[in-house]
Parts: C-alpha cells; structure tokens; sequence
C-alpha cells in the first residue's frame, strides 16, 4: 500500500470505487482503508446483487410467497431485506413456506417432493450467478418440473458501471472492477470504461496481495493519466472469461429493463426469460398487480450504494440500524457495505 501512497503527489487525492461485494468485505476485514490514509478514498459501489434488488421486486417476492401453494425458494441472505416494513422472514412466521437454498437446483428437488405446490426460485445475482440458474432452468425442461418457476431479479453490471461514470455528482477517478463476475464475462465488456470515460479500471482478486496490486496499477494508471483496462487477476480470469457459462446464460436469459435500489429504472440491465422459457416466469404465472412501496424513510442505502455517503455518515448507521434490526439490504446481506462498515468497525 505505501507504493500507492508515494507515487501520489502532495495535496491529491484519489476517489476509486470497487464495484464488488465481496472486495467491500475484503477491504473492511483487511483494514486497508485504515492502511492508506486520506491519499485514496475507496468507495463501495453497486456490487452487491442483494443490495441493489429494487424494493417492488421484495414487495412481489412476499405477495407471491402470500399465494396458496406456493413455496419460495431462495439464498438466505434476502430472508430479512425489508420492504414496506416486512420481509420474508416476517412471511414465513406467518405461515408462509419458504425454503433457503445454497443452489437453484436444490429447488428442482423441492419441486419434485411437492408436486401440488408451485415452486419459485428468487433469481437475484449478477453475471456469476444467472449461468447457474440458466441451467436449472434447462434441466427442469429436460426434466418435465412443470411446477417450478424462476422469478427473474438478476442485474447485469456494465450498464450500472456506464450509470456511473455518467453521473453528475459522483467524482470516481478509477474502478476497481468485480472478479467472480469477470470469470465469466473476461476482459472486455469494460472497455468502454478507458475508451469512452477516460477512467483507468482494473480487474483484481480477494487476497491482500490482489487488492494491493489492484490499487498500485489503478494508482499508476491515474496518475499518469493513462487510462486503461488493466487485469492483476489473470490466474482467474481470462480475457475471453467463461464462454460456456455465457452461453448458457444467453440461451436462457435476454436483457430486460430493470429497476436497481438507489438508482431506478436502467434499460437492458436485468436478464429476463426469453420467449422460449417463459412458462418458467413467476412474473406471467401469477401476474400481481405491481403495489406501491413506502420506503424507510431513515434508510440511506442508495446512498451508501451509489456511493454518495460512506455508510459510517448515515446517522441511523450503529444506532436504529443494526445486523439485528436492519433498515435497509447493507445492514442484512453478507457482502453489503454497511454489514462490513460494521463487523470490521474495529479493524
């Protein structure tokens, strides 16, 4: 980290973004931002698939789990998003069936057992995540599980990225960009970050070293002003990424317009079922009328994912809002800015 820190000259300072979860979670357990001072402000971005799924796809996901015969599967971390001061923790105390799931294909298995009920599979996750339910969805075709459903929350991470960099009241001098997603997606789709937006991005893994290495080439490349797309995750991520996992993901899967927490409606940013699939879509099975959410009004989660505040500068932040009494997706999920803000608050 020091590297970083001497090559910046005096009386500048660097605003760089990393656009993943788990880097947030990483930064936070590692103390880095501790580590290198007032020099570099690292800022927690839109990384987290739980963070940013909007409050009307929660609001549906309960008025769906409300319906007779139906079992919601899901990762346990949207168990206790809220919405409309309720979640889905909230619905299965009340009778609700609702199952935590570690992979979309143990719904197919709940499916089978319970050949009476419809079963829906929360799809939320970003570009690593849509592969796997992709083939789930296949393998209940292949299959014949006419009772299982998919309904469709994923977000695709470039257009958010172009959000950003578009936006007139963010200053972001670099990206430090998401690794699991790049396994799948590689290098190039951010291109256009150096090439249209002149800001310097670098793909980077987990580790201490990783970040470290990620930091010093995006200090570099900005204080050169040379920006570029640079890749210190090469052992993992391959320029062309996972192919196979891309096309499964677009065999299933077509862009869609889709609504993000803290930023709205973003054209082509979701992944929608294709026409071939769409007998798997909870949205057509069950065709709920779309309600009208009141936010928390104390929650400043799409500030904190957008990166206007730190989530240290929400006044709710340690005090109303706690792991054990989230007001918002950052206090619940395991890679939300708040929740690592505050398990690392000490470090």
């Amino acid at each position: 980290m020091q590297k970083c820190l001497e090559i910046i000259p005096d009386g500048v300072r660097l605003n760089f973004m990393e656009v993943c979860g788990t880097h947030t979670m990483a930064i936070a357990r590692m103390g880095i931002r501790a580590s290198i001072g007032e020099k570099i402000r690292l800022i927690s971005g839109p990384g987290c698939p739980v963070c940013v799924t909007s409050e009307e796809d929660i609001a549906l996901s309960l008025q769906i789990a409300a319906v007779k015969d139906v079992i919601i599967t899901t990762f346990g971390d949207m168990m206790r998003v809220p919405a409309g001061g309720k979640c889905l923790l909230d619905a299965k105390a009340s009778g609700a069936r609702i199952s935590t799931v570690f992979s979309p294909m143990n719904s197919l298995e709940i499916a089978s057992e319970n050949p009476n009920s419809k079963v829906v599979f929360l799809g939320v996750g970003f570009e690593t995540t849509s592969p796997a339910i992709a083939a789930t969805v296949l393998r209940a075709r292949e299959r014949r599980i006419d009772n299982f459903f998919v309904l469709p929350m994923m977000k695709l991470v470039t257009p958010a990225l172009r959000y950003l960099c578009e936006h007139p009241d963010l200053t972001i001098d670099g990206f430090i960009l998401p690794g699991h997603v790049s396994t799948i997606i590689g290098e190039e789709p951010y291109r256009f970050i150096p090439q249209q937006y002149s800001k310097p991005c670098v793909i980077t893994g987990f580790g201490e070293e990783d970040i470290a290495r990620g930091l010093l080439q995006l200090t570099k490349m900005t204080v050169e002003k040379r920006p570029s797309l640079e890749n210190a995750y090469s052992r993992a991520v391959p320029r062309e990424g996972n192919q196979s996992a891309v096309e499964i993901a677009e065999r299933v899967f077509e862009p869609v317009f889709a609504m993000w927490r803290g930023i709205g409606g973003l054209p082509l940013s979701g992944l929608g079922l294709r026409e071939e699939f769409k007998r798997f879509d909870a949205r057509a099975e069950f065709d709920l009328p779309q309600t009208e959410i009141a936010l928390e009004p104390n929650c400043r989660c799409g500030d904190v994912i957008l990166g206007k505040i730190q989530p240290t500068q929400c006044p709710q932040f340690g005090h109303k809002c706690l792991p054990t009494n989230p007001l918002g997706p950052c206090m619940v999920s395991s890679e939300g800015a708040c929740a690592a803000y505050y398990k690392y608050r000490e470090v």
